[in-house]
């Protein structure tokens, strides 16, 4: 997206306060890539890979490339691997478009995934695209999470979506979102179309699964969350600095920052600071802990 890839945005405190993905998550990722027989690990690719946070967990595989449109971003990965000992050349970093993946030869991949970039994609040219790259039987597996939660304080859920979601151009960030990327994330990926819209034929299955709980009780078969993080509140605020949105909030109101009271991103910590002392009864400390959990999409095909 167009935020990440501006130099004056900092790849590399996004790098250190964003979430984790779970190891959960990539084995669930690993279990339906082998489904079949024949499943290979030779060749993995990252879609959108950012920092390398997903692609380096892909360590079933032979050779693993991640790709991210960003020169910041892919400056960043690729000096994380430089600074890793246990380094033997598994990995690589390509900046490139999702969309084109002509460094790829044909039914060269076994498995292509993507971490909380697919709502971006142009599914009319990713789609035979990746069936193109992949081999038979090879996978493809995107997912997003959306809003955080707090699993101890669910009455703080209408605070974030005021804030996220909002439409004061002054105290909210929901005006600064790109869109439709945004909408398409928090709506668990379902405008993701299926493959057999685009390309039919090409493959064998098409799965959507969805790891939000009770967060969201109207999508179909919902599973247990898997991705959660503990955190302090200080670096909840260091979180919350890493939006996109925040980023162009800045750019648009250079003077928030005088604010008495703090910009917008702390003002909206504070609020929800003291919603949770209120729930608690005591005062809420920076390096306090606090429980926060992510509903996650995950959108899977199988290679005809």
């Amino acid at each position: 997206m167009a935020t990440y890839a501006k130099s004056s945005f900092d790849s590399a405190i996004y790098a250190t306060f964003r979430p984790t993905y779970p190891r959960s998550l990539f084995d669930f990722v690993f279990r339906y890539h082998e489904r079949n027989n024949s499943a290979r690990w030779n060749r993995a690719v990252d879609l959108g890979c950012g920092t390398g946070q997903a692609t380096v967990e892909l360590t079933p595989f032979k050779r693993v490339t991640g790709v991210d449109a960003s020169s910041n971003m892919i400056k960043v990965a690729q000096g994380t691997l430089k600074n890793t000992p246990t380094s033997t050349g598994q990995y690589e970093y390509i900046q490139a478009s999702a969309e084109n993946l002509t460094f790829l030869e044909d039914s060269s991949v076994d498995l292509v995934i993507s971490a909380q970039a697919c709502h971006w994609f142009d599914w009319n040219k990713i789609w035979p695209e990746v069936a193109r790259v992949l081999r038979k039987n090879g996978s493809a597996v995107f997912w997003g999470y959306s809003q955080f939660r707090f699993a101890r304080y669910p009455s703080l859920t209408q605070r974030i979506n005021a804030y996220v979601e909002g439409t004061d151009p002054l105290n909210t960030v929901g005006p600064y979102w790109e869109q439709p990327g945004r909408s398409i994330l928090d709506n668990h990926l379902i405008e993701v179309p299926d493959t057999n819209e685009i390309v039919p034929g090409a493959f064998s299955d098409f799965e959507r699964v969805f790891f939000t709980g009770d967060y969201h009780p109207s999508l179909p078969s919902p599973r247990s969350v898997i991705m959660r993080k503990k955190m302090t509140w200080d670096d909840l605020l260091s979180y919350l600095n890493t939006w996109s949105a925040l980023h162009t909030f800045r750019q648009h109101n250079p003077s928030d920052g005088e604010n008495p009271h703090g910009d917008v991103a702390v003002r909206f910590w504070k609020d929800l600071k003291e919603g949770a002392e209120r729930e608690d009864g005591r005062a809420v400390e920076g390096h306090d802990e606090v429980d926060i959990e992510w509903p996650v999409a995950v959108v899977m095909a199988k290679r005809a």
